[in-house]
């Protein structure tokens, strides 16, 4: 019995869309591939966020300081 709601996951690439499953192996592969590194490329603009604050802070802190200094 199949459910007919369920939809073959496909993959478009400018106008035209292709079902996964007809895709040759290395086709998938790089898929897996582009999935793999855009995941990577979120981790390191996240990561870029954080340095970007730490450095924020880490100057509000030097010039706090430096103010003192009259």
């Amino acid at each position: 019995m199949t459910d007919a709601n369920t939809q073959t996951p496909t993959l478009t690439i400018g106008d035209k869309t292709h079902p996964i499953d007809s895709l040759s192996d290395l086709a998938k592969a790089q898929l897996a591939n582009l999935q793999i590194v855009d995941a990577e490329i979120q981790r390191l603009q996240q990561q870029l966020g954080i340095a970007q604050v730490a450095r924020e802070t880490f100057l509000a802190t030097l010039q706090t300081e430096f103010a003192k200094l009259g």
